[in-house]
């Protein structure tokens, strides 16, 4: 079975996206799958390249805003599309752009089954050009795009959660849709201490973690909002990982925190690796995911992998909250004040914070990428016969 993988950008790291990707292509390649991968050619010249390279196209308005967030789109070059899709057996387009489009369009006419996944929200793209809701007519406008372009035209659409299966229900997608998590490596990672107890004497300074792009949909002003109603914000240390487009605000915001005396120790940015991210994510006694506008969260479930206890936004426009295994560990999307009580919560109560901290781990089970790969080839498979 020959896959082809279709999507504007595989090679800027920084983003859910990303991850995603280069962890299907390795899964694929491991259960003997021959995939291949169509994408923005790598800008480092002596980086790994896709198999079906594309030219960049750049968007001249927008530009600066789409690099910043850690993309790019590619230039749908009809004679390098077809030679791609004329070697494939199914055709996975990961987003629902004009490249996308250009390339469904091809396939059909090559008698090609395609298969979408719905890797963003419209309000991932749209939130990061207007500062806008999600109710906003230019999210709905965008999705009907999307809908008219790529998706009902699919044989098929997958889901990385179903809170993104029944937005496409909603939305007027007709065709049918399987929920398949993305997954996470779970086979030979080092088990957590679950001995070592962060702060379990209530005196010391209590590390509290969030991970993603500084970026507006991903709300990180709300944990340091949250600070502010927090009963014990002069013991916690922040730690934003990630980068983005927000960064020098959200640095401005939690300096002013530490200057007026809220915190005691002055919030730390940082953008990891992948090997320097686990170690990071261990120190944490909390995980915060603060976004409204998610389609799973991996960065969640890379933390709660390593036997961190999370707190988890729950709203309309993000599927992240399915990992949390009680009201203790959810808030209401943008509201600081019920963040700072969850996180006063998990910090007086030691002994009940390190018995979740298994559970949490166990729950990933479901999440393990051998079963959600499998369940990926079948779906190919079905739409092969």
């Amino acid at each position: 079975m020959k896959v082809l993988i279709v999507c504007n950008n595989a090679y800027i790291s920084g983003n859910g996206l990303h991850t995603a990707i280069h962890a299907q292509l390795r899964n694929l390649k491991r259960a003997g799958v021959d995939v291949r991968l169509m994408a923005t050619e790598n800008a480092e010249k002596d980086g790994a390249q896709p198999d079906f390279p594309l030219k960049h196209f750049h968007v001249l308005l927008f530009e600066p805003i789409v690099y910043a967030n850690g993309f790019r789109f590619s230039l749908a070059d009809r004679r390098k599309i077809r030679k791609a899709v004329e070697w494939a057996d199914v055709v996975h387009l990961l987003e629902c752009f004009p490249l996308q489009m250009r390339t469904l369009k091809i396939a059909k006419k090559l008698g090609k089954p395609c298969i979408a996944t719905l890797h963003l929200f419209p309000q991932n793209v749209i939130t990061n050009l207007f500062d806008v809701g999600g109710e906003h007519f230019l999210n709905k406008a965008l999705m009907y795009f999307w809908k008219k372009g790529t998706l009902n035209g699919c044989d098929h659409i997958h889901c990385p959660s179903q809170t993104a299966a029944d937005f496409l229900r909603r939305s007027g997608v007709t065709v049918p849709i399987s929920v398949i998590s993305n997954g996470i490596t779970l086979e030979g990672r080092p088990e957590p201490d679950f001995d070592k107890l962060p702060s379990e004497d209530g005196k010391g300074v209590v590390n509290i973690l969030t991970i993603g792009r500084n970026a507006r949909e991903k709300d990180q002003k709300i944990l340091l909002e949250a600070m502010n109603f927090s009963k014990h914000a002069g013991r916690i240390q922040l730690l934003f990982a990630g980068k983005g487009p927000l960064r020098k605000k959200l640095e401005r915001q939690a300096n002013q925190l530490f200057e007026r005396g809220v915190l005691k120790h002055k919030v730390i940015f940082g953008f990891y690796s992948k090997t320097e991210l686990p170690e990071i994510i261990r120190k944490a006694y909390l995980y915060i995911h603060c976004a409204w506008v998610e389609i799973e969260g991996l960065s969640c479930i890379e933390a709660i992998r390593e036997g961190v206890v999370p707190i988890i936004a729950e709203g309309p426009y993000t599927a992240t909250s399915q990992f949390a295994l009680d009201e203790r560990s959810r808030f209401p999307v943008k509201d600081a004040k019920t963040l700072a009580e969850r996180i006063d919560w998990w910090i007086e109560h030691p002994q009940e914070h390190a018995r979740m901290r298994p559970e949490y781990v166990k729950s990933l089970e479901a999440y393990d990428e051998r079963k959600t790969t499998e369940a990926m080839i079948d779906l190919y498979q079905t739409l092969l016969k």
